[in-house]
């Protein structure tokens, strides 16, 4: 049965639809909540916005009008009583009787802010701000299964709709050598909004969320979760990005001694070139009759093979996250191995006493490495750099380290990075939701 006639059919036994909370008014929240709403049983009944004014623009594009609430207590009764609400507060979030929460704010502070405050609550999370996830992802699983809630990464981006892709070939018992995704933009490592601006005007774009793309951010950060929801490894520090075409995936996401450009099997990469914006998965069989299938299938002439996907809908299929949880309560995406991190490279010398300004930002780039291989070396998540501050001096192309930047400790999303370091250690204290929401409050 679709979801379409599943969610009906709850609809029909409940009397009442899924109430879908939103956090972040944005581009990705309002193209989310428009597809969502097309569908029978949803209730789109809260939007939350740091500016109230685009939470209630976001409600009336929707076709919604908003009542006025006064108070935590009044909006909780008006979702209650089937009507919709515009916020602004994330405090105010664990009050209502929502069903799921959507965030969608692509902040990686907010999104763990988001998160915790609902979880607590035991509302199912759904989250677009995958930097967050390859920050704290590991310990948000463990808050989840605590909570009795669902806590996910969305469809549509890269990373999972490349894992259905890699659970699709290991069902049928094909060996993964590399997944990955195509990228849109020529990589530029030292791109920055300003150098942007223009391009990112003609696009309609945030420069900062262009020069993410642009600089390589956002691939490290897509291939980490990949990585990390998969258990494949990081092909090579910072990956090799190759030019290749949907045709010659097969060959250059082969071995070394067979003409590609990897070292091992089992990894995730990206290629430039018009592969984007599908993902991939390159196969390998051994099997003389299987091989002899597949190349009777058209698909190559082995022994490798590649399985493609030419498009992501990104917000488009973000609802079927939703969907996957209310009914099904599964996640779509969730960290349950580590093998990947990102950390941040200087776009140019800095002194010590600059501030680094994060993911898509004039002063550093994300940077993927082996986990193990980035403990060791003392490295700095990305995702917990926006607003840190340089200690001492660091040139060019200088991959930062928690010697090199004083980070702001008083950020929800670094105490939560400190506690998953150490959570492997024998005897460490990893505090619950109650804990970390009490944090959130005070």
């Amino acid at each position: 049965m679709s979801y379409r006639d599943r969610l009906q059919h709850r609809l029909d036994e409940t009397g009442r639809p899924l109430r879908v909370g939103l956090v972040g008014a944005g581009q990705m929240g309002r193209g989310l909540a428009a597809q969502l709403l097309r569908m029978p049983g949803i209730s789109l009944s809260a939007v939350l916005d740091v500016q109230r004014e685009r939470a209630l623009e976001a409600l009336t594009q929707a076709g919604i009008e908003a009542v006025d609430v006064d108070g935590p207590a009044a909006a909780a009764a008006a979702v209650e009583a089937g009507h919709s609400v515009a916020l602004e507060r994330i405090e105010d979030l664990a009050g209502l009787p929502l069903d799921i929460v959507v965030e969608a704010t692509g902040v990686p502070e907010v999104a763990v802010q988001v998160a915790v405050a609902a979880l607590s609550a035991g509302i199912s999370v759904a989250t677009l701000t995958v930097e967050a996830d390859v920050t704290i992802g590991r310990y948000m699983a463990r808050l989840a299964e605590e909570s009795g809630a669902v806590y996910s990464v969305c469809r549509g981006d890269e990373p999972v709709e490349t894992k259905i892709l890699v659970d699709y070939a290991r069902d049928l018992n094909f060996e993964v050598i590399c997944a990955g995704k195509g990228k849109n933009n020529p990589l530029d490592p030292y791109a920055t909004p300003e150098s942007l601006a223009e391009r990112a005007a003609g696009k309609q774009m945030n420069p900062k969320m262009l020069t993410s793309f642009v600089d390589g951010s956002k691939a490290m950060i897509e291939m980490a979760s990949l990585a990390n929801t998969t258990g494949l490894e990081v092909s090579t520090p910072g990956m090799h990005g190759p030019a290749s075409t949907v045709q010659t995936l097969h060959q250059t996401f082969a071995l070394k001694e067979d003409g590609g450009v990897l070292d091992r099997a089992g990894v995730v990469d990206y290629c430039t070139g018009p592969v984007a914006p599908g993902v991939f998965v390159v196969i390998r069989t051994e099997d003389p009759y299987v091989h002899h299938e597949m190349t009777y299938l058209q698909m190559g002439d082995g022994p490798y093979f590649a399985l493609y996907r030419p498009y992501h809908l990104a917000s488009i299929e973000a609802p079927l996250t939703v969907y996957e949880m209310a009914l099904d309560k599964r996640a779509s995406l969730v960290s349950e191995h580590w093998t990947a991190e990102v950390g941040a490279q200087t776009k140019r010398a800095m002194k010590a006493g600059e501030r680094v300004d994060g993911i898509g930002g004039s002063t550093v780039r994300g940077h993927i490495e082996a986990s193990a291989d980035f403990a060791a070396a003392g490295r700095v998540p990305l995702g917990v750099l926006a607003g840190a501050t340089l200690v001492r001096d660091v040139p060019v192309d200088h991959t930062l380290t928690y010697d090199d930047v004083q980070v702001d400790e008083s950020l929800l999303i670094v105490r939560m990075r400190r506690i998953q370091e150490a959570m492997d250690d024998a005897g460490a204290d990893v505090p619950g939701l109650a804990a970390l929401r009490s944090a959130l409050v005070a």
